[in-house]
């Protein structure tokens, strides 16, 4: 994990830097809507630039596509988002407020976690009488146990089938059992049991809410039975559990009526389905073959949250790859392991990720194979990437609901088919904060606290700072002329302002991975004029001529590797 317990050093960072800015804050800010500043902006489009550059030009057969953010109401009539894309929402009376329900639910277990571990070490702490190393130990395990659940709980409702899910109910039983082997050795207080079993419950219930009745019946009733109250008013006066469409509404045209109704796009795939049967008769290409796409989404979030990890509006990219049916299974595969190298190869820690494949009885209703990259940021293990087998499922829809022949024919075989589609989608802006977390050091150096993010060169915001070692002409003079050759190949940044010391701080916390310093001792030497150039990760220091200065920042960059 990378040196972070919570997301709030990064939101700070974030805002101190220029990174990224709460939306309209003079305003009082936008919930779960985020500007990206100058040091922002630049990180986010170096990293959209590298994923096109590998998807598209390191491939023959991945073209591009730009779809338009309003499309035709029917395409998400056929993609199942009219009618599928929910979320289970109830409302206190009291302050008007809406939650969605399960999280509600989630949030009330994490209170009676947390009062499970202050009861239980409280107990610990004033008992000489069990054998407390053990027995911390056997209920860490336990509870981490439980914690693990988490994480596979929060994504889990959204494409919900209402089956019980036989390997996490197989995982709460093992749960139970080691509690009995814990309450067997130990004599200690039974509420310690009684607590974690009310836990366990509680978490059952949640993920197989579905199974008894709906969706919404069980979680109303599970929020009665266990008497949640609203977080913000504290009252226990709710509405039923009802299900809410997250796309965001509109009407298109200067007279328009309901029957109007356009949707801001709540996914970027359906642009690259649509214009399928375009790309293929202009670009002719032939199976197989993908299509990418990178542009913005919207979905209603209610329960948005932990910063630009969920969002209202965002950034995806997606990439669509089109083959036979029968050879799905191996291309889902060999895509699966090419997205997992391509974060390793961008810098992100190999230890910080895994792939995470969804249970059978939790895909999609499209999906015939599923699984998430994950990435082990502040808030735990999260997904930051998904790569699906989604069959032949999104070109039938479009061919019924347009009329439309959506199929291929193989000239060299001389048959016809539609073609099944395995698709890899990653967040933008997930891939930001992942960056930025794995980035992210402190450092004792000397006495203080440095603080910097040791992303790769390619992805930082500005990849040299040009300082001149004071406010001279000789050395500003020479330091403008470096700034301007170097600017055509990298991103640069002129910086006289306070003590060189200063100057490397800010760098370092921009992530700034060479700084290059013009002295006396280079300018008024004998000979060539030579810098000194600095190392952001290890902050060591060599003179180097100025005509060689490019190489070996170009060097630099090419020999990186993460610590």
């Amino acid at each position: 994990m990378s040196n972070l317990d919570s997301l709030d050093k990064i939101v700070s960072l974030a805002k101190a830097r220029g990174f990224i800015f709460q939306s309209s804050e003079i305003y009082g800010g936008l919930s779960a809507v985020y500007d990206y500043g100058p040091l922002g902006v630049e990180l986010k489009r170096n990293i959209r630039d590298a994923w096109w550059k590998e998807m598209t030009r390191r491939h023959d057969n991945i073209v591009g596509v730009d779809a338009a953010i309003f499309m035709h109401p029917k395409v998400w009539e056929a993609s199942g988002h009219v009618g599928g894309f929910n979320d289970p929402m109830i409302d206190d009376k009291q302050s008007k407020k809406r939650y969605r329900a399960d999280m509600l639910i989630e949030q009330h277990i994490h209170k009676l976690e947390k009062k499970f571990v202050d009861d239980f070490f409280d107990f610990v702490n004033d008992s000489n009488k069990i054998k407390t190393e053990k027995y911390r130990k056997i209920i860490a395990d336990v509870v981490s146990s439980i914690e693990e659940k988490v994480s596979q709980v929060q994504e889990s409702y959204q494409d919900s089938s209402g089956v019980e899910n036989e390997v996490m109910v197989s995982s709460f039983n093992q749960i139970n059992k080691q509690l009995k082997e814990v309450d067997a050795e130990f004599p200690h207080p039974e509420k310690f049991v009684n607590q974690l079993n009310e836990i366990i419950g509680l978490y059952y219930n949640l993920l197989t809410a579905g199974s008894r009745k709906s969706l919404t019946e069980d979680l109303y009733e599970i929020i009665m039975e266990n008497e949640i109250r609203a977080p913000e008013s504290g009252a226990f006066d709710w509405t039923e559990v009802r299900q809410f469409n997250l796309m965001f509404k509109t009407q298109f045209g200067s007279t328009s009526t309901d029957e109007d109704g356009v949707y801001l796009r709540p996914e970027t795939a359906q642009g690259i389905f649509v214009n399928y049967k375009n790309v293929m008769d202009t670009s002719r290409t032939t199976i197989p073959f993908g299509i990418a796409q990178t542009g913005k989404a919207f979905r209603n979030e209610v329960v948005a949250r932990q910063f630009v990890f969920r969002m209202r509006e965002f950034e995806q990219m997606e990439m669509q790859y089109f083959v036979k049916p029968g050879t799905d299974e191996e291309e889902y595969e060999k895509w699966l392991e090419k997205r997992l190298e391509w974060h390793k190869f961008m810098g992100i820690r190999e230890e910080n990720l895994r792939t995470a494949p969804h249970p059978e009885d939790k895909l999609a209703h499209y999906a015939r194979a599923a699984a998430d990259i994950q990435y082990k940021y502040p808030i735990g293990w999260q997904e930051v990437e998904g790569i699906h087998n989604r069959t032949d499922f999104d070109l039938t829809q479009h061919a019924e609901f347009s009329g439309k022949k959506l199929d291929y024919f193989d000239q060299k075989n001389q048959e016809r088919f539609v073609p099944y589609v395995i698709e890899t989608s990653v967040g933008l802006d997930r891939l930001t904060l992942m960056v930025l977390c794995d980035a992210y050091r402190e450092e004792e150096v000397d006495g203080d606290t440095r603080t910097v993010l040791k992303m790769n060169p390619k992805l930082a915001p500005t990849q040299v700072g040009i300082f001149p070692l004071i406010k001279k002409d000789k050395l500003q003079d020479l330091a403008h002329k470096i700034e301007k050759d170097l600017r055509e190949e990298f991103s640069v940044l002129y910086d006289d302002s306070g003590s060189i010391g200063k100057r490397y701080r800010r760098q370092d916390e921009a992530g700034t991975p060479f700084c290059v310093t013009v002295d006396f001792d280079g300018v008024e030497s004998e000979g060539e004029d030579t810098v000194t150039i600095r190392y952001r990760d290890d902050m060591s220091q060599e003179r180097v001529p100025v005509s060689k200065l490019a190489e070996v920042i170009r060097d630099g960059m090419k020999d990186w590797k993460p610590e």
